[in-house]
């Protein structure tokens, strides 16, 4: 049984804590968030809660993680987690800049841990149907994407600060399963050329890109 510990119970960290608790292959040993919600939600679930996720990893043992903080904490998190030989499934993004990305991809080269990121839509059936239909040569030979995606969010949606922050946005938050989705359909992307506003809310991260 795998002895698994989550760091982070916001939204995305309560779906793998309720996943977790319905698997019978893992052993959920703990989970941390400084955040008294959570805290009194974890109680509910009597799953053991920490504040300090290094404490959580003395104490339990893990041997996998799931980070589910805020995107600006992904780096710190994992590399401490790597530093303890614990393998690590970090929400998307890996980071909030490309430079914690490296340090995180040297990271996981040299302690040979594996660092997976939650792309989970390269899951969905559908989308292995398209890769398919693309990658067959049914469609010919794609020489160009253009797509278009929006989002509406509330002023509740930026009660969280951290949403307020570069690397917070909705490029890193929401774009980036799109992105992620452009190349599992059709490779890397060879080039980039990109533009950013925060003109509409006013917020230090961007809203329109």
């Amino acid at each position: 049984m795998l002895k698994l510990a989550v760091i982070g119970a916001g939204t995305i960290g309560r779906t793998h804590i309720e996943r977790a608790l319905s698997d019978s292959a893992i052993h959920l040993v703990g989970v941390c968030d400084p955040d008294p919600s959570a805290r009194a939600w974890l109680q509910e679930r009597q799953v053991e809660w920490f504040e300090d996720h290094m404490a959580m990893l003395r104490r339990t043992q893990a041997q996998a993680v799931v980070v589910a903080t805020p995107n600006d904490a992904h780096a710190e998190v994992v590399l401490d987690m790597l530093a303890q030989g614990a393998a690590v499934l970090v929400e998307k993004p890996i980071a909030d800049t490309v430079d914690n990305a490296r340090r995180i991809h040297r990271a996981a080269t040299d302690s040979g841990l594996p660092v997976l990121v939650g792309h989970q839509r390269r899951y969905n059936p559908i989308m292995r149907q398209a890769r398919d239909i693309v990658t067959s040569g049914l469609l010919g030979r794609p020489v160009c994407v253009t797509a278009l995606s929006t989002w509406y969010k509330d002023d509740d949606y930026f009660k969280a600060e951290w949403r307020t922050r570069p690397g917070g946005g909705p490029v890193l938050i929401n774009l980036i399963h799109d992105l992620d989705l452009l190349r599992f359909l059709y490779g890397d992307i060879e080039s980039l050329h990109a533009l950013s506003s925060s003109a509409v809310r006013g917020h230090p991260v961007e809203d329109t890109a």
